[in-house]
């Protein structure tokens, strides 16, 4: 599981989701790329479960790039708790994705294993994803 080792601040705001992503839009590493369409909070044990289904399909093949980082911690106060006392206590860490940011990039494979791979990932995730080639990025620049 994915968190900071450490951070300036143990807890933060929620902040805001809106616009597009504003780096990390375009592949960089690898030939394919899965790119979120909806903004969302990935969490660590998402971003793990798309990794281990990806390898898995992979089995010894292909090199995966996970480009998304949970560095935001999420706090939950307990069950039946009254309101006031403070904050509540870091449950998980979450990495802030807004739409056409590239989550995940794979190298080392054909077409077909790259979007099989991403098809099992996207179902781990909570938002609807799409998958692109690096020349896209590369026409367009």
């Amino acid at each position: 599981m994915l968190l900071p080792k450490r951070t300036k601040y143990r807890k933060q705001f929620r902040g805001r989701m809106q616009g597009d992503a504003k780096g990390g839009d375009y592949v960089a590493f690898g030939d394919f790329g899965l790119v979120a369409q909806e903004p969302a909070w990935i969490t660590s044990n998402q971003i793990e479960a798309c990794r281990v289904a990806m390898s898995r399909h992979f089995r010894r093949g292909g090199k995966i790039y996970i480009r998304i980082f949970p560095d935001k911690p999420v706090t939950k106060k307990p069950a039946e708790t009254r309101m006031g006392k403070g904050k509540g206590a870091v449950e998980y860490w979450v990495a802030v994705v807004r739409p056409g940011r590239v989550m995940f990039e794979v190298s080392g494979v054909s077409e077909d294993q790259a979007q099989e791979a991403f098809r099992l990932a996207s179902h781990k995730l909570p938002i609807q994803t799409k998958v692109v080639h690096r020349e896209v990025y590369d026409e367009a620049q």
